[in-house]
């Protein structure tokens, strides 16, 4: 065994399930490995692509993936996924051949990139620490929660493993998945972690409940003389909704969410959606009323609040997160409290007392009879009135989103490119839970989208997978079509065409700029979809959505393209606050 086919070993040992990739010379072999120990490979277009796959499939899985690329310019080709996964803390390992000859073409400083964009660094020194060194590497990008480059040097991967490596090798393969319980102490403290392992939904966390402090005692304290708080989850509470959903009835709280987690609360007659931009006016209303603002694994980024402006002047805000690093980094706090989502909710809960007696009666916190008429009746954003603009072939986004909501099977997942457009599918269509949301927006790079998607689809087939894309990002990301065709998914694609770079367009055009730079003549997407082996309808009225109906009655056994010309000539009145800085 050599020291390329020990990483795949190891790897696969661990619990990887899935990779994603391109695979040239540098990478063949402990890609190969990877295979052969019953990983999936999932061979992308683009190692763009194949980043952003990868970060998808870990966010909707829960598990560590792995991203494949060849030396040199397959991680630079992969660079702007990685960064995305990086500023998401997205679990996610890179296996990054490396050159070791001064003169070769491939040389790069492959420490200093990773570094750049907030990854963190790791190298297989020798056939002797290989199994160390990839163990190492994993734990971070699990227990650390955090996107990690292994560097891998060519020179080093064609090594022999001494007997005791091997030996290493064959133990981790006997344990299967457990293995890395055993090493975790053998992380260098140098690393930071410090973090255990969320447990899934439905498992008992191992020995880290959260202890009774000075912070949590003043947390139950200052959710006990709220009058109307309100909870905002994000990522890092998924998993936790059973005990948040208990601790906000016991002090009367009001739902919401931030942006990747959409769906958290899906169902509860409490759930206001998500919170900042994309909130509707009456969650804007209500949480801007909110004398306490709870973030449970929620960094209240500008997006959230609207630059600050969603949270009363008089609120106070407290912020859960497993990371100290992050608390009151983005606006400042009254108290952050550091812990697992699940298990300070639980905590907090217990330090309140017994539950109210059955059948006791009075109106707790937010949670007043005429509030939840309100969110009943108005709580959604295609209750709010708006005037249908669709005209001259080409429809309101609005009125395309609410007909594919309409449409498309509840059991969904929803994948969100960047640009102008992103808030309709955001907004309008609905996700069944808080695992359901695929949005990769951190760097705020466009051209993700359709990635992201098969990502999502790969670690969920039990779900439709539903891309929606602009026209800039969609042919960023062309190349990705055929791999949803040679994968079988049976995805939905909606670009939401205005023949341009909408953001540009509404934020230069007002102020009198040429816009020839981010204005682009027609192009027949639908047609150039079923040249990748698509089906495809063409939108341009709420009458083309037939189309749509008619593929999802079956087979599906192609996946299906909607090209929807939508109307460009007024800006998204949440991209046009957002640019304002309101």
């Amino acid at each position: 065994m050599n020291v390329a086919e020990a990483v795949g070993a190891a790897l696969a040992a661990l619990g990887v399930r899935a990779a994603f990739g391109v695979v040239g010379s540098g990478n063949f072999h402990v890609t190969n490995a990877l295979v052969e120990h019953g990983v999936r490979y999932v061979a992308a277009r683009h190692e763009g692509g194949a980043a952003t796959m990868a970060d998808a499939y870990a966010r909707m899985s829960g598990t560590v993936a792995v991203l494949t690329v060849h030396q040199g310019p397959g991680l630079t080709n992969a660079l702007t996924g990685v960064t995305e996964a990086a500023k998401s803390r997205t679990p996610l390992l890179v296996l990054a051949p490396e050159v070791t000859s001064p003169t070769s073409n491939f040389r790069i400083d492959q420490t200093a990139l990773a570094e750049a964009v907030g990854a963190h660094c790791a190298r297989v020194g020798s056939a002797a620490t290989v199994v160390d060194d990839t163990v190492m590497a994993f734990l971070a990008a699990l227990l650390g929660r955090r996107t990690v480059v292994l560097n891998l040097p060519l020179d080093v991967q064609a090594e022999t493993l001494p007997d005791e490596a091997a030996e290493a090798v064959r133990e981790l393969l006997a344990g299967r998945g457990g293995a890395h319980r055993d090493v975790a102490s053998r992380v260098p403290a140098a690393w930071g972690l410090t973090f255990p392992i969320e447990s899934g939904d439905d498992e008992e966390p191992e020995g880290f409940a959260a202890e009774p402090s000075d912070e949590l005692t003043r947390f139950a304290r200052m959710l006990a003389e709220a009058e109307r708080p309100v909870f905002v989850a994000g990522r890092g509470a998924r998993g936790a909704r059973r005990e948040l959903e208990a601790l906000g009835e016991r002090v009367g709280a009001l739902f919401a969410t931030s942006a990747v987690a959409k769906g958290h609360f899906h169902g509860s007659p409490w759930d206001l959606d998500v919170s900042g931009g994309f909130a509707t006016p009456l969650a804007a209303e209500l949480i801007r009323g909110a004398d306490l603002v709870v973030g449970w694994g929620c960094s209240f980024t500008m997006w959230t609040t609207r630059h600050g402006a969603l949270i009363g002047p008089e609120a106070r805000v407290v912020q859960v997160d497993l990371d100290p690093d992050a608390l009151g980094v983005h606006r400042e706090i009254d108290l952050g409290v550091v812990g697992d989502v699940r298990e300070t909710a639980r905590a907090v809960a217990a330090l309140l007392g017994e539950p109210a007696a059955q059948g006791e009666t009075g109106t707790r916190g937010y949670r007043a009879p005429e509030v939840a008429e309100r969110i009943a009746r108005e709580g959604r954003w295609r209750d709010v009135p708006y005037e249908d603009l669709s005209a001259g072939g080409r429809i309101d986004p609005r009125t395309l989103t609410i007909g594919l909501d309409d449409l498309l099977p509840q059991e969904r997942l929803v994948a969100v490119d960047s640009g102008n457009f992103m808030g309709y599918p955001s907004m309008f269509l609905t996700v069944p839970d808080g695992g359901a949301f695929c949005f990769t927006q951190a760097y705020q790079s466009i051209g993700l989208g359709l990635a992201t998607a098969i990502g999502a689809a790969v670690a969920r087939p039990d779900r439709l997978a539903v891309a929606a894309l602009g026209d800039g990002g969609a042919l960023m990301g062309v190349a990705e079509l055929e791999t949803v065709v040679r994968l079988g998914l049976p995805m939905v694609v909606v670009v939401y065409d205005d023949d341009g770079y909408g953001a540009e367009v509404h934020h230069f055009g007002p102020h009198g700029f040429p816009l020839g730079t981010v204005t682009f003549p027609p192009a027949d997407i639908a047609r150039i979809a079923r040249g990748f082996g698509f089906e495809a309808v063409t939108v341009r009225r709420e009458e083309d959505l037939s189309g749509v109906a008619e593929w999802l009655k079956g087979p599906r056994d192609k996946p299906l393209l909607v090209h929807a010309k939508v109307t460009a000539d007024r800006p998204s009145w949440w991209l046009e606050e957002a640019f304002r800085g309101h």
